[in-house]
């Protein structure tokens, strides 16, 4: 059965439409690593979408903070703005969505899902430093992770760390450990603007990355007439 992976839509409706679209036909199920809301302009489309589509779905940092489970303060001045700002565009209805959203990692057909770290939730996981201080605690073969906005990940063999590969479908191998990150579909940051996620095809042990176009334009100009960070807008232009 193959699984759509998405992670971090961050209310941005022209970069899921677009990522629904290139998968169309690809997939059965939806899964999802949180972060449905906070940055864009559009939380309550992409949390209605979730409501309606997703199938499996753990709860990201954005998630608790939109939802007020922990105080904006936690977060930067454009993000604290971007989640002030959701709080209040949400509906009552998807802000108790997000309320229930389960923490990870959340197990799911034979695979794991979590938004940050397997033994922390707010951990970023971006270099082989951040694997090599817990890859002894993690036992789960395929962990499926997002936070980072970055698409890739790592797999775990006979006690070291490898970065995967993007340029090649992963084939999962029995004998690893894998954590792999679909990416952003709402806010990539690893340079490339273009929506980030992966298909994973469970029948054959392969996880597919990819990426598609959208108009970064016209998400960038409902962040600006929502009123909110110009930088939030103009960053979905590089992707940085």
């Amino acid at each position: 059965m193959p699984f759509l992976i998405v992670s971090d839509i961050h209310g941005n409706r022209e970069a899921l439409e677009a990522v629904v679209d290139d998968a169309r036909g690809r997939y059965d199920r939806v899964v999802c690593l949180g972060d449905l809301a906070g940055y864009g302009a559009d939380p309550n489309f992409t949390v209605e979408w979730a409501r309606t589509n997703v199938t499996a779905i753990v709860r990201g940092n954005h998630d608790k903070v939109c939802a007020g489970l922990e105080p904006v303060t936690s977060f930067r001045p454009a993000a604290r703005a971007a989640a002030e700002w959701t709080q209040n565009a949400l509906t009552v209805e998807n802000r108790a969505y997000l309320e229930r959203l389960p923490r990870g990692p959340l197990p799911y057909e034979g695979f794991d899902l979590v938004h940050g770290s397997p033994l922390n939730e707010d951990d970023y996981l971006l270099t082989m430093a951040d694997l090599h201080t817990i890859r002894n605690e993690i036992e789960t073969p395929l962990s499926f992770f997002g936070h980072t906005h970055l698409q890739g990940g790592f797999l775990i063999a006979r006690g070291s760390v490898k970065t995967i590969d993007l340029h090649l479908a992963l084939e999962l191998e029995a004998n690893y450990r894998y954590l792999v990150n679909p990416g952003s579909v709402g806010q990539p940051r690893d340079g490339d603007p273009r929506a980030a996620y992966a298909v994973y095809r469970a029948e054959d042990h392969v996880v597919e990355f990819r990426r598609v176009a959208y108009d970064t334009f016209a998400a960038g100009e409902k962040i600006r007439a929502a009123g909110l960070p110009d930088s939030l807008a103009s960053r979905l232009l590089t992707g940085v």
